[in-house]
């Protein structure tokens, strides 16, 4: 498996190109630029990161249009997850993240039973106000616009009880670093960063 080197240049204008030219011609003609500088990175650094993080694997490039307003092809991104995340690149930015997103009923009623209890609660207010404190949004989702039925309106912690999941998300513009090991140093920093908020789920969420 080759080194992952971070993505070249080329990566990104591959994606500058398929924005403006959304088309089985421009996918076909710069194919092995996606092969070769787009997805062959990835694949590397997926390897790079399983021993620690576990097995990765690269989403498809099609779009599924049959239940879409927007019949564009192919995505303009590439994107991959392993168990402790998600990691996208399109020509604007590097973007990571983890946690739970789109919970399934079970899994969402256990999210706010220990959202709303004061034990479990509390540490999940701290686990965000320290991703905050390293500039690591937290969002969800879909979010409610009133508290979800059978707790208090003026329950303490409102705004995470009509959070539909709870995610850590941060990105970064592309430039020069992308095309160096700084890519991947930054996307392990915040999988380390955001290890306390996937423990907590694990704890009290993951059936």
């Amino acid at each position: 498996m080759a080194t992952f080197r971070g993505w070249p240049v080329e990566a990104v204008e591959f994606f500058e190109g398929l924005e403006a030219d959304n088309t089985k011609v421009y996918w076909t003609e710069h194919r092995a630029v996606y092969d070769g500088k787009v997805h062959a990175p990835m694949a590397a650094l997926l390897a790079e990161l399983a021993p620690e993080f576990g097995d990765g694997r690269i989403f498809r490039p099609y779009r599924d249009v049959r239940f879409s307003a927007n019949k564009t092809l192919y995505k303009t991104n590439i994107a991959a997850n392993n168990p402790a995340g998600y990691i996208s690149l399109s020509s604007e930015a590097l973007g990571v993240g983890s946690g739970l997103y789109m919970p399934g009923p079970e899994e969402l009623a256990r999210f706010r039973a220990a959202v709303a209890d004061d034990r479990s609660g509390l540490e999940l207010v701290g686990i965000v106000a320290a991703l905050a404190r390293k500039k690591i949004a937290t969002h969800a989702h879909e979010v409610l616009k009133t508290v979800p039925r059978g707790y208090p309106k003026d329950h303490p912690r409102v705004d995470l009880l009509r959070y539909k999941g709870i995610t850590a998300w941060q990105e970064w513009p592309v430039g020069a670093w992308l095309g160096t090991a700084s890519a991947k140093r930054r996307i392990v920093d915040f999988l380390h960063a955001s290890a306390p908020l996937r423990e907590w789920l694990a704890a009290h969420v993951s059936g």
